[in-house]
């Protein structure tokens, strides 16, 4: 199955407003890095076990681990959750600069070193959780 059946399909499992929300945002996040590569993780291990929610994926990085050895992994993520919807900013070296730069700005959301979680985008500031995303693309590159 395509990466953008797989996305159309997880997309409308959600219920709405949700559905609506994750479309909304799955139109928006590539905007902010024109042919940047989808991913589709479903969340499941090599045996099948669920380990993670299902993330839809935007832009590629290499991640460096401490062996030498490489992956190629995507730069922000989306995710539906049990109380609403999480974004991704991976790949940041400073992990406390989306807290202190976006935190107070985005309204009602929680925001951790790579996490922007929050129950709807009426709660928060959308331009600001916009400005976030590009600077996600850039700061990973």
């Amino acid at each position: 199955m395509s990466v953008q059946k797989q996305i159309r399909e997880y997309i409308a499992s959600q219920p709405e407003p949700k559905r609506g929300e994750l479309q909304e945002l799955h139109l928006l996040i590539p905007q902010k890095k024109p042919g940047c590569k989808l991913w589709f993780e479903d969340g499941k291990d090599s045996e099948g076990k669920t380990i993670s929610n299902p993330n839809i994926g935007y832009g590629s990085y290499t991640i460096k681990y401490a062996n030498g050895t490489t992956r190629e992994f995507f730069q922000i993520g989306l995710s539906a959750n049990t109380t609403g919807i999480s974004v991704y900013i991976l790949g940041l070296k400073d992990k406390t600069y989306l807290a202190q730069t976006y935190g107070k700005k985005l309204g009602k959301a929680s925001v951790t070193g790579y996490c922007i979680k929050f129950k709807t985008l009426k709660d928060i500031n959308v331009d600001v959780l916009e400005d976030a995303i590009r600077y996600g693309f850039e700061a990973s590159k």
